[in-house]
């Protein structure tokens, strides 16, 4: 599948924006709760999203329901078989929020984003556009 070229460097930015949250919160908390048994180690495959504690994501959703619309949903998984208590599971989202929070205007110099609550999770918001074509 093709992709707009600025697209894939919006998107590109955006992986590299959630590894370095993913390499933050597992610095953290990475050994607070038993890594689940077919879950490699942190640091053990190519992408931060596969292996370690946490696996953080953007998911992007059209807003359909949501007062803020569209935008990036702020996807998190601890990978474990314990039970995460949900005020811990709320821990972890809120410094992933502020990481990216604070490393917005890094990753996105030129765009107006910010992340705010929506329901019960986080979403990025703001300037999406691909510019001129």
């Amino acid at each position: 599948m093709s992709m707009h070229p600025k697209l894939k460097v919006f998107t590109d930015t955006l992986e590299a924006l959630f590894h370095k949250v993913d390499e933050v919160l597992e610095s953290r908390w990475g050994d607070c709760f038993p890594l689940h048994p077919n879950r490699p180690k942190r640091n053990e495959t190519a992408n931060p999203e596969m292996d370690g504690l946490f696996e953080i994501a953007p998911d992007f959703t059209l807003g359909i329901g949501s007062r803020q619309g569209r935008g990036y949903l702020v996807s998190c998984r601890v990978a474990t078989l314990e039970r995460v208590p949900p005020e811990q599971f709320e821990t972890f989202m809120d410094a992933a929020a502020g990481i990216i929070r604070d490393k917005l205007p890094i990753y996105f110099p030129d765009r107006q984003l910010d992340v705010i609550r929506d329901g019960k999770g986080y979403k990025i918001i703001g300037d999406f556009s691909l510019g001129d074509l």
